[in-house]
């Protein structure tokens, strides 16, 4: 049977921990002292411990101070309000989750059903772990530099516990892969993962998606409408660009978060919210608080543990195995394989990817279309200006190509640009609109004026894709009516 030590000097407080934690078959110790604890662990070790912070002979966090103590035990804090900075300290130490007094049956029993991790989940973890050295992945994230190895410690740390993740970084950085892998590796993963973009939905519009509407709550609510916390319930709720939602609406966020329930608008009844909160944002957070974009108090509450992305340009030395991961993506989906060259990768490490992760995906698809053999090489990939790097590109073997010059700039060709396969030449001197124009032209002949599947490939939305046609369009009448005259 499952065994569980509480650690409290509080008579009525422990009693009542007891019968609960009883009711959910553990056998239960008691210590009333940070040494009783010591001596109860050393007898037996716990599968659980309930450790209060404040203790007549020290502060609970002291028994952190022996990592071996409390190695195979899972430690959930109980503390009040006024110490959740210490909580939160704790967590980054490895305790597994926190109860705040006062203790509700249904708050213990999530918690000790979180903590109590399944075997296969733990099992998973390590198999991750084992897997990165060779794979060079962990879920859906892709890296082996010490950044992403932090990020990666940080998922395997916070994914078993109930605890609120609020992720920053960068757009394009993968801030979205994080949450799902988080989810992925909880005991919510057999739920729904929702991912909500707060900065796309309409403001008068947003407060019924997340919540949901009854009939008749507003002109249009022809019908009940269920919201995100609905339809995420047992699993977990992603809020992207969290800043962007309106203050208001974010104070009803705070309320939902701190009592666990909600109402539809235009309703008068409260639902239970069980949904795990993650949250991210681009914008620096405290920033964001002063630029009046987000409530301080709503920070507070989401960033109990927070996971810092590292942009791309920090580690540079994953960019051929990501590179390489979405070359191999893109291979499958069209049916024809095709390799970079080292020239290829060593260039691409030697750009800056303003635009992270998604902007290099963007980069490999183009430099895909564009590759008119089974190598890619590097003419069609953007180019940094870091001249150590721009060395080990020209040491770096040719595979039987000439030797690169200035991205999207090949050698000279006839003008217009001449189209050969799935490849395009343009003459030196050309404007930048002019190869643009080529390029989405060629694009779209390449697939046989499918714009969505041009639009994908070109990383650009479909509105942008119309958009340039019809400039083209106008821009061919234009001529025409000239040549006329």
């Amino acid at each position: 049977m499952t065994h569980a030590l509480i650690v409290d000097d509080d008579v009525d407080s422990v009693a009542t921990l007891q019968e609960l934690i009883s009711s959910e078959k553990f056998t239960v110790s008691v210590a009333h002292t940070l040494r009783d604890a010591r001596r109860h662990i050393a007898l037996q070790q716990p599968d659980v411990v309930l450790l209060d912070l404040q203790l007549p002979d020290g502060n609970g966090m002291e028994l952190f101070s022996d990592p071996q103590l409390v190695a195979n035990s899972e430690v959930v804090l109980i503390t009040g309000h006024a110490s959740l900075d210490t909580s939160i300290q704790a967590l980054r130490l490895g305790a597994a989750d926190y109860l705040v007094k006062p203790i509700n049956i249904t708050q213990l029993q999530g918690v000790l059903s979180r903590v109590m991790k399944p075997a296969a989940l733990q099992a998973e973890v390590a198999d991750l772990n084992a897997n990165l050295a060779h794979s060079g992945h962990f879920g859906l994230l892709w890296g082996r530099t010490q950044p992403m190895q932090r990020i990666y410690d940080q998922i395997s740390r916070v994914a078993g516990t109930s605890v609120s993740v609020f992720i920053n970084g960068e757009s394009g950085t993968g801030k979205e892969l994080v949450a799902q892998t988080v989810h992925d590796l909880s005991r919510r993963r057999k739920k729904p993962f929702l991912a909500v973009n707060c900065g796309a939905i309409s403001p008068n519009l947003i407060e019924s998606e997340i919540f949901g509407h009854e009939k008749g709550a507003f002109t249009g609510a022809d019908k009940q409408h269920e919201g995100f916390f609905e339809r995420a319930s047992g699993g977990t709720l992603f809020l992207d660009e969290l800043t962007e939602m309106p203050l208001e609406l974010q104070v009803k966020l705070l309320r939902v978060l701190e009592t666990g329930r909600f109402m539809r608008v235009g309703s008068t009844t409260t639902l239970d919210a069980d949904v795990r909160v993650i949250a991210a944002s681009n914008r620096p957070l405290l920033q964001a608080v002063q630029a009046g974009k987000l409530r301080e108090d709503l920070l507070y509450r989401l960033n109990v543990f927070p996971i810092e992305m590292p942009p791309l340009r920090e580690r540079l030395d994953d960019v051929p195995l990501l590179a390489d991961h979405f070359l191999r993506g893109i291979a499958v989906k069209e049916g024809k394989s095709k390799r970079f060259t080292a020239r290829a990768l060593a260039q691409l490490q030697t750009y800056h990817w303003p635009g992270n992760v998604r902007e290099l995906r963007n980069a490999v698809q183009r430099a895909y279309v564009m590759a008119a053999a089974d190598v890619v090489d590097e003419q069609w990939l953007p180019r940094g200006e870091n001249v150590d790097a721009q060395a080990a590109v020209a040491a770096a073997p040719a595979a039987g190509f000439s030797p690169s010059v200035p991205a999207l700039a090949p050698a000279p060709a006839s003008s217009p640009a001449e189209v050969s396969g799935p490849s395009v030449t343009m003459p030196l001197g050309s404007s930048m609109a002019q190869v643009e124009k080529a390029f989405i032209l060629a694009t779209l002949q390449h697939y046989k004026h499918h714009k969505e599947q041009t639009a994908a490939v070109l990383g650009i939305s479909l509105k942008t894709l119309y958009n340039r046609l019809k400039e083209y369009a106008a821009e061919d009448a234009a001529a025409a009516d000239k040549a006329e005259q």
